[in-house]
This record gives structure tokens, C-alpha cells and sequence, in this order.
């Protein structure tokens, strides 16, 4: 007996008894059978609620129950992509049990605070309001457990990551450096807000805020850039000043018996290295002399000019310097640059010492009297630097000037000239190697650029104790710390050049400026990556992680429990970001 294909509905069946009607529902199957339709009931659907039995009949005639627009809501929409990122990198790099090797409520706000500081610098009053449950800018107060932190604990959590600083720095000391490597040393200074904090003093600024309060920053890095340790000191002492400190610490705390320190020529001076350096066993040095003391060895025949017509470096010796190697270098890119700058604040003091001279001489009002013609004059050599190029006259009556040629051929003679002074002996590190290590110091120059303006905004500093400073900056340092390593990760999505071994087979000479691989000059031109996806600063990469969301879904209709979350998409470009960190966004 051949049986055909069947289907399901729903028939309503109505039935009479003593005048009352009764409706039933039945699910059934309805089936050919040797030519006949056939009807079998598979259950009694009368019991269920009309709307239930309603979406039943519609279920089995293939309809869709519930428009997708009206089947869930977003009940909340966070940015997640980019806390998946930067703590995934955290965590990754060990740096969570860095703070402490068990999770503690100090720990969980201290990491807090460092993935913001990359995230969305700003004050601790803001991020405990990011943080909080009801205002969540991101996920990163639910990954961290931390939704209801208030800004007081989060001065309490500086306090404890500023008890802990010593032991943090040491781990990193024994992570990143070894007996016989080279420590880079360089300080900068920031300005500060407020007037009550015991480091901040009136000091030399490098951000150009004269008169303002500062702080001096001394940072410690390994030899391609990472960061080790930092400390902080009052906005009024000099430079060469805290070289101390950083000796103390590398051989007592890190325990290295020998180490190379690479300074500039404003850090590692003759009076440090007499002092301070010389006298330590297995302490050796690399920087750079001075102007006046390269002048010197010009007069003293101990360099040569005429020997870097047709070459570029050279390693002399000079009795002024015992134990001493001498690389001279000779850039000629930058003895044009200093050559044209020179000449441009020349001409720039002759502009003001020109408007000097016509105010002696006005017919009314004029300038007169040797005190006050001489302070308009000082304060004009003040502002260029270049006074001890001029020859004045200044009398009561009366004031000229006129250019020293004599004085400008002799500085010019030297344009382009530099010379490294190391201790280390040649068999352990040769010339170019030597200049090689002197211009890594660039590397802590790029650090302190992303630590006060680039990406972490160290500055303005707003804390008023001296602890609350020193702790911000050390979190600010252990950021750049987790920074240096994602960019060098994501170096093949970023303007950063990520093919150093083609940008130094391209450079003729250790003396001769940088050069940019052919891959990062491609990058820049075009915008875009070998594989045509668009080329990202390290900001704007963030942002565009930022764009995976972490959200809240819920069933129309459904009671707060039956909730869910379900996580953006990553994008191809976000997903190669992800895989290139080695952190997945499901966290």
C-alpha cells in the first residue's frame, strides 16, 4: 500500500453538547494512502495558551514566529576590542603577577590603571567614573572586577605599586639586562600644576613653559629602547647629578658587576667620570665631548680636519684622555643643518641689535645710558645664543656691532664633527659599534616623547605629594613598558619601520643618517600594507579595535536573567592585530 509525503497542521475542531460549544486543537498529520487522504492526530494541543497554539500553526506552515527586529534587544553596547588588546598584551607579558604573583584588589586597580593610561589618558577622578557599573566606556572594569572603585582607591593602589617599585624594577632588570650589557640613561623634565608638591621646583624646561614648576624624570632602558626602571627628582637638580643614583642601582639592586652606561655629553661629563664612574670596577662608558673640549684637540693637533676629506670616522688618542678611545665622526648632513641654522640666528640678532642701534639714535625717547643699553643687548644675545660671534661697543651715548668672522670660521670649521669617548676596550666593542651604541640613545628619546605627549600624557602632572608623582610616573613607565612591546608586535600594521635589516643594509656608514627600509617608505607613500590594508599610527589602531563591542542581548519580552552577551565580529584588520599580539578577544 504506497503511503505519499505528509504534512503537520493545526485543525480546530468544534463540537456541540447541550447547546455549548467546545473548540479543540489538534496537531495532525494529513498523508495520502492508496489514493485516499488520511488524518492522524498526533497530540492534543487544547491545554496550551492560544497565543502558544497560534505560533504552533504558524511554526508548521514554515512561517517565521518573530520578525528579527523584534526578537532581541541590546540592552548595552561596551567597547571591547581594544582592553582585549592592550590587557591581553598585560597578560601575556606577565606583567599582572609582575605587580604581585596573587590577585589582590590593589593588583586588579594598579593593571586598571595602566591599560587605561594607553586606552584614554586621564585623571584618576575619570577613570573611576569610566569604571563604574552604570557609566562603563569599556569592558575593562568587568574584566578586571573592579566596577565600583572610587578615586580614593585608586590613590591607595599608587601607594601600594610605589612600595613595590624597587622589587618590580629588579625583576625587569633581571629580565632585560645582563653582566656586560649596555644600560641607557637619559632624563627629561615635565612641567607641573600647583605649587604644593615638594618636587617641584623652578627648574630648565625642556617643554618650553618657562617659569613653570618641574619635575626632573631619569629613565633607565635596555639597549634597543625597553624600559627598566625609572626615578624622579626635584625640577631644580642638573643633569650629571642623578648619574649616581643610577650607578647605586645597577650594581647594588640589579647586581651587575659589569655594565656599559651610555649618556649623552649633558650626563656623562669629564667632572662624573672622574668622580663616579672611573673609580668602579667593571663600570665602563660611552658618550660625547663637548664643543670647547673638541676645539681642543683641534689646537692640540691630536685631530686632524683634513684626514675626513674622503672619510667619515676615525678613532684617535689623546694624553688628555688615559685609557681612553677617541672616535671622531664627521656628518656632512649635519654640518649643513647647523651651518644654516647658525647663520639664521645670526641674521636673526643682527635684526634685534639693528633696532637697538636706531632707538640710540632716535631724535625723542631715544636709548641712552651704558645700563640700559646694555641690558636691551644682553637680553637679545640671551634669547639667539650666538653673542660670542659679535663684537659690540656699548657707551652712554651711543652703541654698534658687527659680526666676528674670525669667531664664525672657527665654529663652522667643526660643523658636522662629533666625537664618542668610551672606556670600553676595542676588542670588546669597535669604532662603529661604539657610535652605533651612542645614537641608540634616540631610542629613550622616543620613549620620553610617547611618555609626555604621544600616547600616555604624563604631563600636566596634577598630584600634590611627592609619592602620589613618583607613583603616576612609575605607572606611566610600566605602560610604556607594555606599549614598546605591542609596537613591536604590530610594527607590520604601523608606520613604524618593520624591516630593520634592509634599513641598515641601506645605510653606507654607522656615521651616515638612518635610512628607512624600502617597505616603510612604501607604507608611507601609499598608505596602505603589502596586502593593501590601510596603515595605522598606534592610536588610531586602538580606536579601530575599539570598534568590537562586547553586547548585552536580550529576548523581547524575557525576564533580566535570560540575558546574553555576544561579541562584535573582528574585522580581517582587527583579526590580524589580535593574532599578532598572540591574545584572543574572548578573554
Amino acid at each position: 500500500m504506497p503511503i505519499r509525503s505528509s504534512a503537520c497542521h493545526v485543525a480546530e475542531i468544534r463540537h456541540t453538547v447541550g447547546g455549548k460549544t467546545y473548540a479543540y486543537h489538534l496537531l495532525r498529520r494529513t498523508f495520502r494512502k492508496d489514493g485516499k487522504v488520511q488524518h492522524q492526530t498526533l497530540g492534543n494541543l487544547s491545554h496550551l495558551p492560544r497565543p502558544v497554539i497560534e505560533l504552533i500553526r504558524r511554526a508548521v506552515r514554515g512561517e517565521p514566529l518573530v520578525a528579527p527586529g523584534e526578537a532581541f534587544e541590546i540592552l548595552r553596547s561596551r567597547p571591547h576590542g581594544h582592553v582585549a588588546a592592550v590587557l591581553g598584551t598585560v597578560r601575556r607579558l606577565e606583567v599582572d603577577r609582575l605587580l604581585a604573583t596573587r590577585p589582590c584588589r590593589e593588583r586588579q586597580l594598579v593593571l586598571a590603571m595602566l591599560v587605561a593610561r594607553l586606552l584614554d589618558p586621564g585623571s584618576k577622578l575619570a577613570l573611576a567614573r569610566g569604571l563604574d557599573r552604570e557609566a562603563l566606556t569599556s569592558t575593562l572594569g568587568e574584566e578586571l572586577d573592579v566596577e565600583s572603585a572610587d578615586a580614593d582607591e585608586l590613590y591607595k593602589a599608587m601607594d601600594w605599586l610605589l612600595s613595590r617599585q624597587s622589587r618590580i624594577e629588579t625583576v625587569l632588570a633581571k629580565r632585560h639586562l645582563t653582566d656586560g650589557t649596555l644600560v641607557l640613561y637619559d632624563v627629561t623634565s615635565t612641567y607641573f600644576e600647583g605649587r604644593t608638591c615638594p618636587l617641584a621646583k623652578i627648574g630648565y624646561s625642556r617643554d618650553g613653559k618657562k617659569g613653570s614648576l618641574q619635575i626632573v624624570v631619569g629613565l633607565l632602558c635596555q639597549a634597543e629602547g625597553g624600559p627598566v626602571a625609572v626615578e624622579v627628582f626635584d625640577g631644580n637638580t642638573s643633569d650629571p647629578s642623578t648619574l649616581s643614583s643610577q650607578i647605586e642601582k645597577v650594581r647594588k639592586r640589579f647586581g651587575l658587576t659589569r655594565v656599559v652606561f651610555v649618556g649623552d655629553r649633558g650626563l656623562i661629563t669629564a667632572a662624573r667620570i672622574r668622580e663616579e664612574l672611573r673609580p668602579v670596577a667593571g663600570l665602563d662608558w660611552i658618550t660625547a665631548l663637548r664643543a670647547p673640549q673638541i676645539r681642543h684637540l683641534v689646537d692640540s693637533g691630536a685631530l686632524q680636519l683634513s684626514l675626513f676629506d674622503h672619510r667619515d670616522l676615525a678613532e684617535i688618542r689623546d694624553p688628555a684622555y688615559p685609557g681612553e678611545r677617541l672616535i671622531v665622526c664627521k656628518n656632512p648632513l649635519l654640518a649643513q643643518e647647523r651651518a644654516r641654522k647658525r647663520e639664521e640666528l645670526l641674521q636673526a640678532t643682527e635684526r634685534k641689535l639693528a633696532e637697538i642701534a636706531v632707538a640710540t639714535r632716535r631724535p625723542k625717547g631715544h636709548l641712552k645710558g651704558q645700563d640700559q643699553i646694555g641690558l636691551r643687548v644682553g637680553k637679545t644675545l640671551n634669547r639667539y645664543k650666538v653673542g660670542k660671534h659679535f663684537r659690540l661697543d656699548i657707551s652712554d651715548g651711543g652703541f654698534s656691532y658687527e659680526r666676528d668672522t674670525e669667531s664664525v670660521r672657527q665654529e663652522a670649521a667643526l660643523d658636522g664633527f662629533y666625537v664618542i669617548r668610551t672606556s670600553v676596550p676595542a676588542k670588546v666593542l669597535g669604532p662603529e659599534d661604539a657610535v652605533r651604541a651612542y645614537k641608540s640613545l634616540s631610542v629613550v628619546e622616543r620613549a620620553f616623547r610617547s611618555l609626555k605627549r604621544v600616547d600616555l600624557h604624563l604631563r600636566p602632572i596634577y598630584h600634590r605629594l611627592a609619592d602620589r608623582v613618583k607613583a603616576h610616573v612609575f605607572l606611566c613607565m610600566l605602560a610604556y613598558y607594555v606599549e614598546w612591546h605591542m609596537r613591536r608586535a604590530l610594527a607590520p600594521m604601523l608606520f613604524d619601520d618593520d624591516d630593520q635589516a634592509a634599513a641598515s643594509a641601506l645605510r653606507t656608514s654607522v656615521v651616515a643618517p638612518a635610512q628607512r627600509s624600502p617597505r616603510a617608505l612604501r607604507k608611507a607613500q601609499t598608505k596602505c600594507t603589502a596586502d593593501g590594508a590601510p596603515v595605522h599610527s598606534f592610536q588610531t589602531l586602538l580606536r579601530d579595535l575599539a570598534t568590537i563591542a562586547r553586547n548585552r542581548v536580550q529576548p523581547k519580552q524575557a525576564q533580566a536573567e535570560a540575558s546574553f552577551d555576544i561579541l562584535t565580529t573582528p574585522t580581517p584588520l582587527q583579526q590580524r592585530a589580535l593574532d599578532l599580539l598572540r591574545v584572543s578577544v574572548n578573554m
